[in-house]
């Protein structure tokens, strides 16, 4: 079961295959069934009210009331109000929020490109992380945005992306931060994490004329295939829109 419908399925298959195998290998290695999971930035309930119906207990902390009313809609419409608790707050709330050593796995999702310091949100979120937790993350690709920019016919602002610190095609760039593979995997070493697997996520679903997939049978069923055949690939991980890593707590 992915967490979305199946058209936009190609743009979080990869990473609901990913959480929910490594969630439940988790749960085997601590001999219980039930894990509690933070979920920073998690909005609406994209991945939270799927990872709840797995049985998970899942804490949602988001900045917007709006989001958290509908993640509240959208566990009750599940029937997994009793495991989805929504908390409005941020990373640099967080300590206020979640106990140290309180929770089992952390999901990062697009947040990471909006904070203000990184590294500081990441060490926020792994301060209530349990030893031997796991931690996953989705971040926009700075080289994946060069490629899609390029392709788009917008040569110097690919070419912006490739010098700017922060990976941004200019002032009119909605993204406020990009990374690479080896800057997401600093940032986890240096928050006491070891990355265990890297993927690349939306490597040719951005790409492909989105005609293409909703008029041909059985294409959405090939390029999901595709892409979670090619995702834990190095070499393309260079031009996916996102990267994730999945790492765990030493």
């Amino acid at each position: 079961m992915y967490p979305t419908r199946p058209r936009s399925s190609l743009r979080t298959a990869v990473v609901w295959e990913v959480v929910s195998a490594a969630l439940a290998r988790r749960a085997g290695e601590l001999g219980r069934p039930v894990l509690d999971v933070l979920d920073t930035g998690g909005g609406t309930g994209n991945f939270a009210v799927p990872v709840a119906r797995l049985g998970h207990r899942v804490t949602v902390v988001d900045p917007s009331p709006d989001a958290l009313f509908a993640l509240e809609r959208r566990a009750a419409e599940a029937g997994v109000t009793d495991l989805v608790r929504a908390l409005q707050g941020d990373t640099q709330t967080l300590a206020d929020l979640v106990e140290p050593d309180s929770v089992d796995a952390v999901l990062c999702h697009g947040v990471l490109e909006v904070v203000d310091d990184p590294a500081e949100a990441l060490g926020q979120l792994t301060a209530g992380l349990r030893k031997g937790g796991l931690v996953s993350l989705l971040a926009a690709n700075r080289n994946g945005a060069v490629l899609a920019r390029a392709i788009a016919g917008h040569f110097a602002e690919a070419r912006t992306v490739l010098d700017d610190p922060d990976g941004r095609w200019g002032g009119n760039d909605p993204m406020p931060r990009r990374f690479t593979v080896e800057e997401l995997r600093a940032l986890a070493e240096g928050a006491g994490l070891r990355v265990a697997e890297v993927h690349g996520v939306r490597i040719f679903a951005d790409l492909v004329p989105g005609v293409l997939v909703d008029t041909e049978p059985g294409a959405v069923e090939a390029l999901l295939a595709l892409e979670q055949a090619a995702a834990a690939q190095p070499a393309f991980h260079a031009i996916a829109t996102q990267l994730h890593l999945l790492a765990e707590l030493d």
